[in-house]
Parts: structure tokens; sequence; C-alpha cells
């Protein structure tokens, strides 16, 4: 929800406005949430139709902006992330173009953690700089987890400092708190891609983040069904104190002059892409993919009780496997964020990481097809166990001193651990192990 200011150019009344329909979620409560299959919506005069175009009046316009269904789904998540406002897109991958698009755009630049998804890592490295937008890696596995590189690597132009919650596929942890006293000392945001680490895990906002994205692709759907990219902007961060993103402060000619941070306050940042962005470029969440991700919430609490449960089983296995080189959990003391995990994740997380088989790449790649219970597909969170080779498909783009920088391996294995028994997993590794 946002506030609508009164002011001498915009004519409407000050009221609660959600650019959607005013609060979705109210009209159906605790009951199956309808999936509005439509393309667009009836107006009940001129004068409505007019003022929803003009952003003056809340309400349904046409479905690559905002549906019914898509409604709900943004206001739950806000709410479990205990932020102002939310936009669900199309996918993971279109959540973080366009935050990085809305953030840095005209010849900004980006600060990330090096340690990312390989998909994440090629948008901002190889097809962000087409459009002007360009993104200096800092290793977070250092001694001080990065904090100094970071504040080094910020420029003028800087925009944004970007991190995962847990680095995709190691996850190894980094210190949200103090990145976010970084961030906001030089006037710029904090963005975490939380898609490894659900709301019920941790809230981010809480530290100092400023917008959260999510593939809800993985825990939020669960099952592999449909995909959907979340942005959550938290509504603490004043844009116009911050003097760095005037397309968020002054008039949008796209809307007669209305500035974003006076008509729509906390929510200007997912409003902006939403009526900019998203409008021209379309990347719209489907109706149905929308109502998968609700069904999915609504199982989100136990399900990942039972991915913590697995996965920890699954790691005292493995830490006893000869065929085992190396594993990297933050659990482990062994790994350098150990301690960042336990502070931020004290209920656990990380059903998602990789191990290093003692062998060369063949033999990595002959115990991966060997493995008959985890599937070997490019998914992540799912509620069947999930089994991939790293290094030459989800992190395939990057060349080998990339490859190195990620601390990825030729024979490095990424394991999602499911919600099936622990004992059928354990089992299903132990056969490929002695192949």
């Amino acid at each position: 929800m946002a506030t609508v200011k009164d002011t001498s150019k915009w004519k409407f009344e000050t009221k609660q406005v959600h650019i959607g329909q005013e609060n979705p979620d109210a009209a159906f409560g605790a009951r199956a949430v309808p999936i509005y299959q439509s393309t667009a919506y009836v107006f009940e005069d001129t004068a409505q139709a007019a003022g929803r175009f003009a952003l003056a009046v809340g309400g349904n316009i046409y479905s690559r902006l905002t549906n019914p269904t898509q409604g709900v789904l943004e206001e739950r998540i806000a709410a479990l992330e205990g932020g102002a406002a939310a936009l669900a897109v199309a996918s993971g991958a279109a959540a973080l173009t366009y935050t990085f698009q809305a953030l840095a755009r005209d010849g900004g630049h980006i600060v990330s953690q090096s340690t990312i998804y390989g998909g994440t890592y090629n948008l901002l490295k190889h097809t962000l700089p087409s459009f002007g937008i360009h993104t200096t890696f800092v290793d977070t596995e250092t001694a001080d987890f990065g904090l100094a590189g970071i504040e080094a690597a910020i420029q003028p132009n800087t925009k944004a400092i970007f991190v995962e919650t847990l680095g995709n596929p190691n996850s190894n942890v980094v210190d949200f708190e103090a990145l976010a006293k970084i961030a906001h000392s030089h006037g710029i945001v904090l963005v975490v891609d939380a898609t490894f680490t659900p709301p019920n895990l941790i809230n981010t906002i809480e530290y100092g983040v400023d917008i959260v994205v999510h593939s809800g692709t993985k825990f939020l759907n669960g099952h592999g069904t449909g995909l959907a990219g979340l942005i959550v902007e938290a509504g603490k961060f004043d844009w116009k104190a911050s003097g760095k993103y005037p397309h968020l402060v002054e008039p949008n000619v796209s809307y007669h002059g209305v500035p974003f941070a006076d008509a729509v306050g906390p929510a200007a940042f997912v409003t902006y892409i939403r009526a900019i962005l998203l409008r021209d470029t379309g990347a719209a969440v489907a109706p149905l993919n929308a109502f998968l991700l609700l069904q999915g919430i609504e199982t989100l609490s136990l399900r990942v009780e039972r991915h913590l449960e697995n996965t920890f089983k699954v790691l005292d296995y493995l830490r006893t496997q000869p065929k085992v080189k190396a594993i990297h959990h933050p659990a482990f003391k062994s790994e350098p964020s150990h301690e960042l995990y336990k502070k931020y994740f004290p209920k656990g997380a990380g059903s998602i990481f990789t191990f290093e088989y003692d062998g060369n790449e063949e033999e990595t790649k002959a115990f991966i097809d060997r493995l008959e219970i985890f599937s070997l597909l490019a998914n992540v969170a799912d509620a069947k166990s999930l089994v991939i080779h790293p290094a030459s498909t989800t992190h395939s783009q990057l060349n080998e001193a990339e490859l190195k920088e990620q601390y990825i391996y030729p024979n490095t294995v990424r394991l999602s651990i499911g919600i099936e028994s622990a004992d059928d997993l354990i089992a299903d590794l132990d056969q490929s192990f002695k192949g």
C-alpha cells in the first residue's frame, strides 16, 4: 500500500492506493484465491479509466501491469518480508534485470559480490554493459567478508551494492548489516537476492536491506511448476535525500509530470518499475503462476523445516565419505562465513550447497549420472532433490578464471536437498559413491 498525495497538479484525493486493485487480499482473506485469467478489465466509466491510467485511482487496467491474483501474491510477499510494497514479474531473472535497470540506468555502476549465480554474473558482466550499466565484482570470501573491497569499489556513479543471502552455489554468507551501513553512508541502496532463503528463515529488511529480490520459482513455488520473480521494497530509503536517483524524484513525462517519490512514497521504486519498465517491456507474471506461488507459500514453513532436517542428515553422511574432498556449507566451522551464518540464520539455512568430488571432471560427472533419486536439472529449492554440475551448466558462461574466482571447480557438485526420505537420499548417494 502506498499513500497518494494531493498536490496542485494532480487533482485526486489523498487515500491508500495499491497500484492494482485496492487491498486485493482483503477480498479473499483465508479463502482460496481465484485465478483471474483475464487480459483486461472493464472500467465503470471514462473518468475511472482516465484516473487509473494517470495512477490517481487504484484498480486493474491490463494484466501486463496488474492482475487480481498477482495483487494478492504481492500483498502477501510484502507482508512476509516486512516490506512496504512488492511487484511480481515473469521470472527471477526479470526481477533482477528490472531492479538493476531501475537503479543504474543511464551509465550507472553496481558493486556486486562475485560468488553469485552464473546467470546473474553473466547479466552483470556481459549483458548490462550494452545498456550502459557496469559492475565491479568483489570477493566476499576474504578475512573481512569483502567489506573493505566493496567500499573501495564504490564510485561516484555507483547506484547499488548487490549480494545474495546465500551465494549460489556454495552458500557463503555476507554481513548484511555492515553492508547496509556502507551503502547508506554513500547514499545508495543495498539489494539482496534472497532466493536461497525464504522469508521464514531471514528477514533481511530488519538488517537494513532496501530491496529484496526472489526467484519465486524456487522455495516459494516449491514444486517446479511455475516461473515468477518478486521485487520487495522496504520503503525506508530516502530517494530524495540520496540525490542519486532523479528518475524517481523528478516529474516523469510518461505520466504528465508525476514524481514517483511524491505520488507513492514508500512504494516509489516498485511502482516505477511497474509503471515504466514493466509497462514498456512486458515481462508480466502469468496469473496461473501467481496462483501456484500462493499455493506454495501456504506450505512454505513446513517444507523448509523438512528441507533443513534432510540437509543436515545428508551433510553428516557426506563428511564421512572418502570420495568427498571438501564440503561447502556455512554450517561447518571450516567455512569462512560460519560465524555470520550463526548470526543471521539461527534457525538454520542452506539446503542448496556444494561438495568437491575426489576425482577429475569425468569421474565427477559419472558420479552425478549414477544418481537415481536426485533429478539432474537446472533448478533448486524444489520439493524434489536435485543435482547438477555447475561448471558445465549453471555457470558455464564463465571462463576458467571466473570459475576459480567463484570457487567452482571441475569436480564441484551442487546438491539441492528435497523433502523425500533422508534415508532414501543417503542410500542414493551411497550407491553412486560405490559406483
